[in-house]
């Protein structure tokens, strides 16, 4: 089924934070330039409405998803529209992940309202809700103290502006997006601070049962190939070393010369034991070199972490 043969309009599912609304209207775009009628339909998930605890607290797997997983299943939306690094690392058996949007820059950044801020320049306090970040802040920067920080970014800024911290953490994508970019104090190395498994990229979820001329159609306009492919390692990655948001393990992905490489790895909460392991092959390999990294990872020392990591938070 081509673009323009799709007569009933795409009901896209999103959850209400200004930053989700920018990637449903984000899709909404690319679906309306090619000649389809868009619905963006709102929903709220537990991990809107669970502000008080963190992440790995509420137990984080399909934490911001669920809710929208749900109304694919009774047909209410046609497509669910997540952060890519928000998917749980295995999908429900009825469900499918359609399409990965073109990523933008994925390196962490540091914000705040001083304009000469510096990690690691005297006493700092430092918002972040990431686990990944507040172990790696441990590891580079021992000195700084961490802070939970929950919300949507709007919510986050006015904390910082209120005084809670001095700075925060958050992926480079959503400030850009929300156009904060004139707070960024620091753009963070990859070297130090790889990212999350998908960050930076808009996740397109659907039912197994969309019609397959519909899903053909949706993933013609949505998908973006070298996307695709980085995000097939980073999350086969992330899925055999069967890790969620609340587990500081990082994975990235690039695509040059048709060379897939991948460079992952895990820290303890502590930031004293880092690992960080690389592969590079090609993309029909991407999966494989995503699980083969993982276990590269768990049998030097990641199993080890993960036991470690499981057992302080039972």
């Amino acid at each position: 089924m081509e673009a323009d043969k799709i007569t009933s309009p795409i009901r896209i599912g999103t959850r209400g934070s200004r930053l989700a609304l920018w990637q449903a209207h984000h899709v909404a775009d690319k679906l309306h330039e090619a000649g389809m009628e868009v619905e963006i339909i709102t929903i709220t998930t537990k991990g809107d409405l669970v502000l008080d605890k963190s992440l790995d607290k509420i137990g984080a797997k399909g934490v911001f998803t669920e809710e929208l997983e749900e109304s694919l299943r009774n047909g209410s939306i046609d497509i669910a529209v997540h952060s890519a690094k928000d998917v749980q690392s295995t999908i429900p058996d009825d469900l499918e992940l359609l399409a990965f949007m073109e990523r933008e820059k994925v390196h962490d950044v540091v914000i705040s309202f001083n304009p000469t801020f510096k990690l690691g320049e005297g006493p700092q306090i430092i918002g972040t809700s990431s686990t990944r970040r507040r172990s790696l802040l441990k590891r580079f920067y021992p000195d700084i103290i961490t802070s939970e920080c929950r919300g949507n970014l709007q919510t986050r800024i006015q904390k910082l502006k209120d005084g809670q911290y001095d700075a925060i953490l958050l992926a480079y994508a959503g400030v850009a997006r929300m156009q904060y970019d004139h707070m960024i104090a620091q753009h963070l190395s990859l070297e130090e601070f790889i990212p999350a498994a998908g960050q930076g990229s808009v996740a397109i979820e659907c039912a197994k049962t969309l019609a397959f001329d519909k899903k053909n159609a949706l993933r013609e306009v949505l998908n973006h190939n070298e996307t695709y492919f980085c995000l097939v390692a980073e999350r086969a990655y992330l899925r055999t070393m069967e890790g969620g948001c609340s587990i500081p393990s990082f994975a990235l992905a690039t695509l040059e010369d048709n060379k897939l490489n991948l460079r992952a790895g895990i820290i303890s909460l502590d930031g004293r034991d880092l690992i960080v392991e690389e592969l590079t092959g090609t993309t029909a390999e991407a999966e494989a070199m995503g699980e083969q990294l993982a276990n590269v990872v768990l049998s030097r020392g990641g199993d080890r972490i993960l036991k470690q990591i499981r057992e302080e938070k039972a």
